[in-house]
């Protein structure tokens, strides 16, 4: 029977801050630089020796990062200087559990002060339980990364397809197709020139009633890389956006535009009606469908018009709706663009089947982190092939 010892997190592991590196010391290289709210760029030289562990110290607190290979952490963060002998995974499975932004120990700023951590009291098995334990959590981890990879390879496959259509015009029987002059240059006869908010819908209108819940999208709700989108909540009321099924958000204001924050809805019931935040453009596509109004809302240029359309106090600029009234595309003949919807929907399709796996995954994670981390689990006996199966 495995042994739980009563110690404190100050004797299992000893955490320290991390290191200032401004921005004009970083130089280009392969490491990675940690902050407390994960890898926020890299640099040539490292600080620490991997496998690492780090923490938010300001800012994002309690998030936990393991890091396989040699890092530098900033000093918004703390870093695990030394394990005392403890499996690296299991003690970031610990800090997690703890959730350490509840420990904030500064006043003016969020924070938190290492030396009331190391007093924190914990339980600690032998490493033999402690290895069972991080193979466990390590398990999940691993397939969720499995699918976060596939997800971006299928979204930069998508990518690839409408760029070498709808940018290169190198799309299905394109040598037969004769190039004619267009204010945007040579384009396919028997294209049009057309402004996004003729090819597109912006901020379409939908009946809601506004007295009951709705499936709710915050800005966080975004991702900045890819499509995937899920509510995190439900709400009633007046304002904010409305959106169906196949409509793309659009972050309106900096720097969450800058960022990449773009979503495309796909988890909606047929019959419902999504609310968002009022920082969102809902999309539409008006001649083209779904996956190609998505991959024009992260197409560089697209972006790039919005972008210099932005007004209003600094730090809080806005995209102006009149932007999309100038910027000009070539829009493809209507069963062409049919045809590009039966080649990227599997794609996208595929994509969100992948990420609603990972939410699948991330719940049985959230159950067990803290059974396994307090002993209530026996590690010895737990077989997770038959749930991870279903997921996979």
């Amino acid at each position: 029977m495995t042994v739980w010892r009563e110690t404190t997190l100050g004797q299992v592991c000893e955490l320290k801050r991390g290191y200032d590196l401004p921005s004009g010391a970083r130089r280009p290289g392969n490491v990675p630089i940690v902050s407390s709210s994960g890898i926020t760029g890299s640099h040539s030289e490292a600080k620490v020796r991997g496998p690492g562990v780090v923490t938010g110290r300001y800012g994002t607190l309690g998030e936990v990062f393991f890091l396989k290979e040699d890092f530098w952490p900033l000093n918004t963060a703390l870093y695990v200087r030394d394990f005392r002998g403890n499996v690296p995974y299991f003690i970031a499975a610990l800090l997690e559990f703890l959730r350490l932004g509840r420990n904030d120990g500064a006043a003016a700023v969020p924070g938190v002060n290492r030396n009331q951590l190391h007093t924190l009291p914990v339980l600690c098995p032998d490493l033999a339980t402690q290895e069972r334990i991080a193979a466990v959590i390590g398990a999940l981890d691993h397939l969720a990364e499995n699918n976060r990879r596939r997800i971006e390879l299928l979204e930069q496959m998508a990518q690839e397809i409408y760029r070498e259509w709808f940018v290169r015009f190198r799309y299905p029987g394109h040598e037969r197709a004769n190039l004619i002059d267009s204010p945007l240059g040579p384009i396919p006869e028997g294209w049009d020139v057309l402004t996004a908010s003729q090819l597109l819908e912006i901020n379409p209108r939908l009946r809601v009633d506004n007295t009951v819940q709705h499936p709710f999208f915050t800005m966080a709700d975004l991702n900045e890389r890819s499509m995937v989108c899920f509510p995190s909540g439900r709400k009633s009321g007046v304002s904010g956006s409305k959106f169906k099924n196949g409509d793309t958000l659009f972050a309106r204001i900096t720097p969450c535009l800058e960022n990449g924050k773009t979503g495309l809805v796909r988890c909606l019931s047929p019959e419902d009606v999504g609310r968002g935040s009022t920082e969102f453009i809902v999309l539409r596509g008006r001649l083209v469908g779904p996956a190609y109004t998505y991959l024009l809302a992260r197409d560089p240029d697209f972006r790039g018009n919005a972008i210099k359309s932005m007004s209003g106090a600094s730090g809080r600029q806005r995209v102006r709706a009149e932007c999309f009234d100038s910027f000009f595309l070539a829009s493809p003949p209507r069963l062409l663009a049919k045809e590009f919807e039966l080649a990227a929907e599997p794609l996208l399709t595929m994509a969100y089947a992948l990420a609603s796996r990972n939410r699948t995954l991330a719940r049985i994670r959230d159950l067990l982190l803290p059974k396994l981390v307090t002993g209530q689990i026996d590690v010895s006996r737990l077989n997770l092939d038959p749930v991870l199966g279903s997921v996979t």
